[in-house]
């Protein structure tokens, strides 16, 4: 099975945007003589150009990259021909390989292709104790398919988090038919996220990218939903903005949350549980309110850390994220928080998200009531203190 070369084509905004962090411009080697997956916009490409493989192999935990990718290879495979009359799809839990191969090895009717999926390959992993060389091993019956598959079939394997370590993987690697399509880190979703909003001609505001990554991460199907209602609220070629964001995917205005900020940098119970109840939303439990005080309280520590070094109040803001507009409330902010309030801030809130997706058995509203009351006490022997101004650094 060779990898044939191509051209650059028209592909979806988000799997383009994934390219520069899959390196999927690589031609097929990571530098130490191993060869690489093939990412999900290179089998797309292939798709486009009716260059299909006979087998391909995907595995990995991002649903949304695999959905689009048997997508296009289906597309391709069946294109022309009768909808329905070509295809195959079967669960392994269900069903014995011999059943997918026997499909696989059928010949196409009216048509030049077939296309067979298989979901939940990792059922079909030999248990443990089980002779590594039995012959009947379903994903050994497959490796030997493919290495004598139908030229009339496209059969598409999804194995999700199989064992790396099979001999189907290893071998699929090394022949070229492996797709990854792994999910991406937290660190990496904001850039993933401004490249494919550049792909949709909408830039983004800064910090935005950030956000929408704490609010809809890290599954890409999410973000991909959050990012496309934004851009279609903003409109064409618009800047999205905290307020587009708040109005399309979190329901809230981030200024209420930054009063919920300052009543507790305040040490104010009071008033935090006061804002606390005009900003919950029994439909989602609280978590994205978490998932914005997790934002705000990042941007503060990162405004904090770039005043330290030495940044004016305008840089600090841009170092953290935000327009320099927000230059001034951020001081204010920092000003009464001491920086190990801040780090304890970011403790409290995980163990509230934890809490608040099962973790706890209290009323969703008496979990973050107490972790806003839980806020609001400071660290042990720690006073707020100013922020230093530019140039100074704090002992």
């Amino acid at each position: 099975m060779t990898n044939a070369a191509s051209p650059q084509c028209a592909i979806d905004p988000l799997l383009a945007a994934s390219r520069s962090l899959n390196n999927a411009d690589r031609p097929g080697a990571n530098g130490l003589g191993r060869p690489e997956p093939m990412t999900p916009e290179q089998a797309i490409r292939e798709a486009q150009e009716q260059k299909l493989r006979p087998v391909y192999l995907l595995v990995g935990e991002e649903r949304h990259l695999e959905g689009k990718v048997v997508q296009a290879l289906k597309a391709a495979a069946t294109a022309g021909g009768i909808p329905g009359l070509n295809e195959d799809q079967v669960q392994a839990q269900e069903t014995d390989v011999e059943t997918a191969l026997a499909a696989a090895r059928t010949l196409p009717m009216m048509a030049k292709r077939r296309f067979v999926l298989v979901r939940g390959l990792e059922h079909w992993e030999p248990r443990e104790g089980a002779d590594g060389k039995d012959k009947s091993n379903p994903l050994d019956r497959l490796l030997d398919y493919a290495q004598n598959p139908s030229p009339s079939t496209t059969l598409v394997l999804l194995g999700g988090n199989l064992d790396k370590r099979r001999k189907l993987v290893t071998s699929a690697r090394k022949d070229g038919w492996l797709v990854s399509c792994e999910a991406l880190t937290r660190a990496d979703l904001p850039g993933f996220i401004e490249r494919a909003a550049r792909e949709r001609g909408n830039p983004l505001e800064p910090g935005v990218a950030d956000l929408i990554a704490e609010l809809a991460g890290p599954e890409l199907g999410p973000v991909t939903d959050a990012l496309e209602r934004c851009c279609l609220y903003a409109g064409a070629a618009a800047a999205v903005t905290e307020d587009v964001v708040a109005e399309c995917v979190v329901r809230l205005r981030t200024k209420t949350v930054w009063e919920l900020v300052a009543a507790v940098s305040k040490r104010d119970p009071g008033a935090a549980l006061s804002a606390l109840d005009e900003v919950y939303d029994p439909q989602d439990r609280g978590l994205r309110l978490v998932g914005l005080l997790a934002w705000s309280t990042r941007q503060m520590l990162r405004f904090e850390s770039a005043l330290s070094e030495g940044a004016s109040p305008n840089d600090a803001a841009v170092r953290a994220g935000a327009p320099p507009f927000k230059a001034r409330e951020l001081a204010e902010q920092v000003k009464r928080i001491a920086r190990p309030d801040l780090e304890r801030w970011l403790e409290t809130l995980a163990e509230l998200d934890y809490a608040l997706k099962g973790g706890s058995k209290r009323p969703a509203k008496s979990v973050l009531e107490h972790g806003i009351l839980k806020l609001c006490r400071g660290s042990p022997g720690l006073d707020a203190r100013p922020a230093p101004r530019a140039g100074e650094r704090r002992a």
